[in-house]
């Protein structure tokens, strides 16, 4: 687990990135909002103002029936590691509604080890969020690239986030 500050970084994204880096919370909060993420044993591994690292394992829970890691469970490991650093960056900012308006996926290898999804994008995420103007909203398209326990990318996520600070 890594755990990074900043000046970038307000009181109350700090407090989320310790939260979600500390296994037992992780895994009440995720058992209270996000049942599957527990299902399929999903963790954060980094969380910082620039990237954020989820694993998931390849086991019973998260496996298909041609022995490779289902789909859903894939995509659900690529949106934390994008909505996580989006919760992160809105923290302690006002009141924001933020939802997913586009998911795109590229397969491109058989996931049947453990996979890591990695999102960079955190510096461009908290411009475009501290940009937006009370009323304003704005997307972001950011990418999620999964890779196997040899360094092989094994899929690759867009997901589109929409954002818009309320009055």
């Amino acid at each position: 687990m890594t755990i990074q500050s900043s000046t970038k970084l307000t009181k109350a994204a700090i407090s989320y990135q310790s939260k979600m880096t500390n296994p037992i919370i992780f895994w009440f909060a995720m058992l209270a909002k996000l049942p599957s993420a527990v299902f399929w044993r999903l963790r954060i591994k980094t969380l910082t103002e620039d990237r954020c690292e989820v694993s998931i394992p390849y086991f019973w829970r998260s496996q298909n029936p041609f022995k490779s890691i289902y789909f859903a469970a894939l995509a659900g490991a690529a949106e934390l590691s994008t909505g996580a650093l989006c919760q992160m960056a809105l923290a302690g900012k006002g009141a924001f509604s933020m939802l997913v308006v586009d998911f795109r996926a590229q397969y491109s290898k058989k996931a049947n080890t453990k996979i890591t999804f990695t999102c960079d994008q955190g510096n461009e995420l908290f411009e475009l969020i501290d940009s937006l103007k009370p009323g304003e909203s704005n997307q972001l398209t950011m990418i999620s690239i999964g890779r196997n326990t040899s360094g092989e990318e094994v899929a690759r996520f867009f997901v589109t986030w929409s954002f818009k600070r309320k009055n």
